[in-house]
Order: C-alpha cells, then structure tokens, then sequence
C-alpha cells in the first residue's frame, strides 16, 4: 500500500509541475513581479494542501499495516547434565571427646599435675584430692587379707589331707572372700582420689584450683577435648526420611573458617523428635589443621535425589499460564536473523541454586529463550542479540 502512495505522489507532483512548466518560465520571462509572486503564492498553497493529504494516507497506513519489530532476546541450546538436589538445614560440630572430668571424692584438691594446652595420654594422672587417711585405711586392710589368704591356703591344706572340720575350712574361706572384696572395695575409692585422662587428647582448661574443696560430682576440675574425631550433628525434616540413609553424599560449610567438606552420612538416628519431627544425622569431618572447633556453626547439604542426563533451565524463565501449567519458550529460526517464539507446557521437577529439572516439554538440542522470555507471547518475531 505504501508503494502505491509514493507511486500516486510522483504521478500528482509530476502533472503539477508539467503542466506548469511553461507558465512558470513565461511569467519569469514577463519580468512581471507581481506575477512571479502569485505564482509563487498559488504553488506554496499546492504544496501544503499535498503535504496535509500525505500526512493523512501516512496516518492511515501506519495505523492499519504497523510493521511488527523483532523482540531483541538470548537463547541457549539445551544440553544434558547431571541434577543433584540438595536439602540445606543448620548443624553444629560436635565430639564426642569433649568432656569435664568431676570429682569424684570429697576433699581438698591437693595437685595438679597439667597445664592448659598440654597433650596428655589415655590414663595420665591429671590431679590428686586428698585421701584424708584412706591410704592407711587400705594398707591396714591389705595386711588383713593377706592373713586371710594365708589363713585360707592353709586350712585349704588341711582339708585336702582329711584334718581339721568342714566348719573350719569353710569359715577361712568365707573370711578370705570378704577381705578380698573389702580391700577391692577400698582401693576403688582410693582410686577415685586420682583424676586420669579417659582418653587421649589437650587440656583444654583447668577449672578448679589446688586447695579447693571438692564434691563428688558437683565439682568441676578439668577439660579434655580430643578434636580429631570430629562430626556434624543436624536435622533433617522427617518427609526426607526415605531419601537419606547411611552413605548418602553430604556438603559441609563452615562459613566462620571458610571452609566446605565434602562426605557421607555416618549415622542415621532411629528416633523422630516430637517437637519439631525431624531426625538427627551426623556427618565426620576432617580436622587435620584443629581448626575445627566444637559447637561450631554448619551449613549442611544433604543429596536427597539425583538424576543423570537431566534436562534443567534457569528457574526465572519459566512461567504460568491461567490454567496453572507451567510454560517456557522456545526459539525456532525463520531466517537468519529472525525467529519465532514457540509457547510450549512442560512438566517440572525439583529445584536447587535457580536451576529446575523439566520432567517433560523439552529435549536435548532444543534453543531455549532466555532473557526476554517474560514478555513474549506465542509465534512472535524475535531476533538473538549478538
């Protein structure tokens, strides 16, 4: 249409200026003022009356043939990879050699054999309460069961050689046995007047001092710590039960020491918390430079599901349509510069770190539209930005 207007302005622009061709050139010829300037007059006025009804056709056509732009946007052609979905919840480190060793005798705390930061060994005496006399009390009952013993071993004797009365030999016996037992007794709380190291590991702090009267129980000496059995306790809502078991991949981040681990469920608890329904898992990390500490903060990401050759788009093209189908689009090439945009519904899966799974919809190969996919709409032109 707008051939023909250009073809129909330069047929009027001719005839106007054709048939007055030698009427211009007369009337200069005239040398009559006065008449060049009428003349003048009469073609401005044909000018503008031809520029109004040009503007006019031009309103016209751009209103009824408007030339659709292509939508500038990116694509990208779909490949297949491997998706792995991660369920994140918060941990703290823990160990289970981290312990406060109380007393266990009353009396005063005489010594203390450490000092904080020293590496000690499993069954190291650490400190000394003072036994208020019970070390005599056993020697006493040592020498006591030794005569018993000795007592015993004889009348034993007699016995085997047909001497002396079954009362006799059996009130030795009994008499033996019961030092026996008195003196093991005894020893046993002699022994708690001794704090050895259950374990091996640091002293991580000395609590009470030499000269202060301790409790059984109620009073605290020292602490051990062992940091190299080290793990991550953290729980997992209980509709992920099915997905996590022993051996299932796990990643670590201590952001406090910015450090991540990688590693596997240890141990799956067999109990559900009422209070929040979740389960606990621990998770071993390594600790080869002792910078992880205990009740350190842990982010945790556990693989609850995998999948290869998975096909996954960015999760801020997709979109919904009124019936609530999930859509995205595709980029299908007219020529070569210029495409279209193909609507089309796919099925999705899981998401993690703005990536989904799409179940179905697309394929490997398929050129996915990216920026730009928001406001398009089915089978408009579109052109990939350079």
């Amino acid at each position: 249409m707008k051939k023909l207007l250009l073809i129909l302005i330069t047929i009027i622009t001719l005839i106007s200026c054709g048939g007055d061709n030698k009427s211009v050139d007369a009337i200069i010829s005239s040398n009559d003022m006065a008449s060049v300037k009428a003349k003048r007059a009469e073609l401005n006025k044909q000018q503008r009356d031809l520029k109004t009804d040009i503007d006019k056709l031009n309103e016209y056509i751009d209103s009824h043939e408007k030339k659709e732009r292509p939508v500038l946007i990116t694509a990208e052609v779909i490949k297949d990879t491997i998706f792995k979905h991660y369920v994140e919840v918060q941990g703290n480190v823990e160990t289970n050699q981290n312990v406060v060793l109380n007393a266990e005798y009353s009396g005063v705390l005489i010594s203390v054999y450490v000092k904080e930061g020293q590496r000690v060994s499993r069954g190291q005496r650490l400190a000394k309460i003072d036994d208020g006399g019970m070390s005599s009390q056993v020697a006493q009952q040592e020498a006591q069961l030794a005569l018993a013993k000795t007592t015993f071993e004889r009348q034993e004797k007699l016995w085997n050689q047909k001497i002396g009365s079954e009362i006799q030999f059996l009130q030795a016996k009994t008499n033996y046995e019961a030092a026996k037992n008195a003196t093991q007794q005894m020893r046993s709380q002699l022994g708690k007047t001794v704090i050895t190291a259950p374990f091996s590991g640091i002293i991580d702090e000395i609590i009470a001092d030499p000269g202060q009267v301790v409790s059984p129980g109620q009073t605290p000496i020292i602490r051990l710590v062992n940091l190299s059995d080290m793990y991550v306790k953290a729980s997992i809502p209980e509709n992920y039960l099915r997905n996590i078991k022993k051996g299932t991949k796990v990643k670590v981040n201590l952001a406090s020491i910015n450090e991540e681990f990688t590693g596997t469920v240890r141990q799956v608890s067999n109990y559900i918390n009422p209070n929040n329904r979740s389960f606990d898992i621990q998770v071993e990390i390594p600790n080869k430079d002792g910078l992880v500490k205990p009740n350190l903060i842990a982010t945790v990401k556990v693989n609850d599901y995998s999948a290869e050759n998975a096909i996954t788009v960015p999760e801020n093209i997709l979109q919904e349509n009124a019936a609530g189908e999930t859509i995205a689009y595709l980029y299908q090439p007219v020529n070569d510069s210029i495409g279209i945009a193909k609507r089309v519904i796919i099925e999705t899966g899981l998401s993690y770190e703005n990536h989904t799974e799409v179940k179905s919809g697309l394929k490997k190969g398929d050129t996915i539209i990216k920026e730009g996919a928001k406001t398009l709409r089915d089978g408009q032109k579109v052109t990939i930005k350079n």
